[in-house]
């Protein structure tokens, strides 16, 4: 079964056998935490392991658009200064989404609760790290992220349809 589903993998990751041998990895260990916690479950060992590689292969394609929605390559982030000549001038219509978009923020923000706007600018405002967060609100690093993450989702349910507030 093993040359089998390594094609399939290699051929998933487009003949990159590092990749594939990720997939493969990943493959095993998600099979296995299936089968510690439901092996009466299983009745097509075979099958199976080939629907966990697509599952994982799925996962690791989602988790890269993800990626490249929220990293921008263009954008150098060691360099501190960027002259304005060199940023493109935006156009008369992109000039008011912005401004639309940020008038949504606005509005949004002043719907939240105190404590909301508080982190709202200790995160969004302040650009303050989730363990500086953390200190500051006498809570822990995990819970300060999970309350970035509400926020930004409370955001993003406020802002009008089509236009995203966060």
């Amino acid at each position: 079964m093993h040359p089998e589903l390594l094609r399939r993998a290699r051929r998933l990751a487009d003949g990159h056998p590092d990749r594939a041998d990720d997939l493969m990895s990943a493959t095993a260990i998600k099979a296995l935490m299936f089968m510690r916690r439901s092996p009466d479950a299983m009745t097509d060992p075979d099958g199976f392991l080939f629907v966990v590689l697509r599952h994982v292969f799925l996962d690791n394609v989602r988790q890269q658009l993800r990626e490249r929605a929220v990293i921008d390559d263009a954008v150098d982030v060691q360099s501190e200064y960027t002259p304005a000549s060199e940023s493109p001038a935006l156009s008369q219509m992109q000039r008011l989404e912005l401004q639309e978009q940020l008038d949504d923020v606005v509005r949004a923000v002043r719907h939240l609760t105190r404590e909301q706007r508080q982190l709202f600018g200790f995160r969004f405002v302040q650009e303050l790290s989730y363990p500086v967060i953390a200190e500051r609100l006498e809570i822990s690093e995990a819970l300060a992220r999970k309350r970035v993450q509400l926020l930004r989702a409370r955001l993003r349910r406020s802002a009008p349809a089509g236009r995203d507030a966060s």
